[in-house]
């Protein structure tokens, strides 16, 4: 309990997003004792993953224009000597949330939210037993309510005990106590035995059963993928955090071009085996992506290109308009009018690096959502149960929207929009109802953005049968999420109510639900923007608009080697076989990486598989 926490910890990380759950296991890793907190009640700040009615709870709190009730006495455990950081009590991060349901509600229906998260005391863990140094002079305010999961480094006991194909410790069976409501509701969502619901005839989905099968889904309030061969799998892989978590593969590239959605052939065997390109465009299309894939051997190709913009650049080869459409919104992924012809080459390069180590795609998508990424990283450890206890530590770890208006002040943000949709069908038929799939609709007008796509089926366990989970992103160009990706939700979808009025299947899946909001982009502000930080609080950044987790991992290793430059970042835990008996105790001796082990990492293609290269 609170009053039992130790009093000085080398590290003290604040926030439970992915680049500071990160952070902290590295420094437990290290042999430093880390207190993980968050003032939330659930893991993962703006990286988190919601059931349906935990959705509606986390809705609900931030339509509700209310701040905590202050509390001043923390500075009265400021000593002379130092410095008080106030930290924020409400987060702004989150702003014009709207939702829109499509889905009909009979009105004798009984709807009740099963499974909503609730507010539970606050968590805490200090990471590792090892001596706490003196008192550091900095002290960081009151962080009432504060959550805080497990950064501790595993135990050989407890690597061995972890299931490597299961992403929760408890699927099924009684209810473990330690569990955190979210991780409970995760738990119940994996479908065993009986406990199957059969999906709902088709037509006929109302929000009713939404919401009674909300513990089906797990939406993600940040969108991403994973690159097979990005920064974020490397160190899943080398710390051994992959474990703790599963993956499926993206299983098609789509390009939307004239108002119709089609499938992008980007690997060897797709492009020889599609039917929508001729054998000419095969050839070119084949001809250009081996050169971009040692393109910096040949400079002569682009030396002469490189102030102009990729979109131009490509005009210049030997593709038709519609493989340079394809080219450069579904492969490169790229603007048209702001990105150079050699960051177009690198994002082409990269794409196509990445195909076939796991799968036919460049990405994988996280069983049970993005969430599950910053909880591979910690653990949920114990209970406080009061506040007012003075901790100190040598270095603070603070996740940006705990930072103040007052810190902020000079601070430019940019903004991201997001929607969250819940369909009845794909966005393109495909013999399979278990496709996940990416889609880039290009710029509607001049001065927007292109939007994201990521159509998840029920297969990821992130909804539930006979519904797909569609989420938007796009850098903010207007005032509201929803004014910049309206548009594009009613080129893809048609509202439920006009499907019904109509009564046939229309073209497009139905729109059954939607989620529109701004999120805050703090990612690439410079520490010196803030205003007064101590040198020994860091800063770590919410998600970006970007498609991979790229940005997280570098900051996380950065804030490392400013903390331990001496340390390496995110070791492996010792194996179970090499840990050795001598006279003072354990000692384990770490042997040098086996080849295999570079390349291991658990999957899914259809069925589940365990991918070794």
């Amino acid at each position: 309990m609170a009053d039992k926490l130790p009093s000085e910890f080398d590290v003290v990380v604040i926030g439970t997003g992915l680049p500071e759950s990160i952070v902290a296991a590295a420094c437990s890793r290290s042999g430093q004792s880390v207190l993980h907190v968050d003032s939330r009640s659930y893991y993962g700040g703006n990286w988190a993953s919601f059931s349906f009615s935990g959705l509606l709870s986390w809705i609900k709190e931030y339509q509700e224009e209310r701040d905590r009730e202050e509390w001043a006495a923390w500075q009265e455990l400021v000593l002379e000597a130092e410095e008080g950081v106030a930290l924020c009590k409400k987060d702004r991060t989150i702003q014009h949330v709207e939702v829109v349901c499509y889905a009909s509600q009979d009105s004798d229906e009984h709807v009740e939210e099963v499974g909503a998260v609730q507010k539970n005391p606050a968590s805490v863990t200090s990471a590792s037993s090892n001596d706490p140094p003196d008192s550091m002079g900095t002290a960081c305010s009151d962080t009432s309510e504060l959550t805080a999961p497990l950064s501790e480094p595993e135990t050989a006991q407890e690597v061995s005990d972890i299931d490597v194909t299961l992403g929760n410790e408890n699927q099924g069976g009684d209810t473990d106590c330690s569990q955190s409501p979210l991780e409970q509701e995760k738990a119940a969502n994996v479908p065993v035995g009986e406990d199957v619901v059969d999906a709902p005839k088709k037509n006929r989905i109302t929000y009713s059963q939404i919401v009674k099968e909300g513990r089906r889904f797990n939406i993600d309030l940040t969108s991403k993928l994973l690159y097979s061969r990005g920064l974020l799998i490397d160190l899943l892989i080398k710390s051994s955090v992959s474990r703790y978590a599963e993956f499926k593969n993206v299983t098609r590239i789509l390009g939307y071009r004239e108002g119709n959605v089609l499938q992008v052939p980007c690997s060897r065997a797709d492009v020889f085996n599609s039917k929508k390109l001729t054998m000419v465009e095969k050839r070119m299309l084949m001809k250009f992506l081996t050169f971009c894939l040692d393109y910096e051997q040949q400079p002569e190709e682009y030396k002469a290109y490189e102030e102009c913009t990729f979109s131009e650049y490509l005009k210049t080869q030997k593709l038709t308009p519609n493989l340079q459409h394809f080219v450069l919104h579904s492969i490169a992924m790229a603007s048209e009018v702001s990105t150079s012809t050699l960051d177009g080459l690198r994002e082409m390069r990269n794409f196509l690096r990445c195909l076939g180590r796991y799968g036919n795609t460049p990405f994988l998508f996280p069983l049970y959502g993005q969430g599950e990424l910053p909880q591979c990283f910690c653990r949920c450890k114990a209970i406080i149960d009061h506040f007012g206890q003075r901790i100190s530590a040598k270095y603070f770890v603070v996740e940006d929207s705990y930072l103040t208006e007052k810190t902020c002040s000079n601070v430019d943000y940019r903004q991201i929009s997001r929607a969250v949709l819940i369909t009845d069908r794909s966005v393109l038929k495909a013999d399979s109802d278990q496709q996940i799939s990416i889609l880039t609709v290009p710029p509607v007008e001049p001065g927007s953005a292109a939007v994201r796509v990521i159509e998840l089926c029920s297969s990821t366990m992130t909804c539930m049968k006979g519904t797909y989970l569609v989420h938007l992103t796009c850098p903010s160009s207007k005032t509201t999420a929803r004014e910049d990706l309206e548009s594009v939700v009613q080129k893809l979808f048609t509202p439920y109510a006009e499907a019904e009025l109509e009564n046939e299947e229309l073209e497009k899946p139905n729109l059954l639900w939607a989620l529109y909001f701004n999120m805050r982009d703090s990612s690439g502000i410079s520490r010196d923007s803030y205003n007064d930080l101590p040198s020994n609080v860091y800063v770590c950044s919410g998600p970006d608009c970007f498609l991979g987790s790229k940005n997280a991992v570098q900051q996380a290793e950065t804030l490392f080697r400013n903390i331990l430059p001496n340390e390496e970042f995110c070791p492996p835990p010792p194996n179970p076989e090499d840990i050795v008996f001598d006279g003072d105790g354990m000692q384990p001796e770490v042997p040098a990486p086996k080849p295999e082990d570079a390349e291991e990492i658990t999957s899914q293609v259809g069925a589940e598989e365990h991918l070794e290269k």
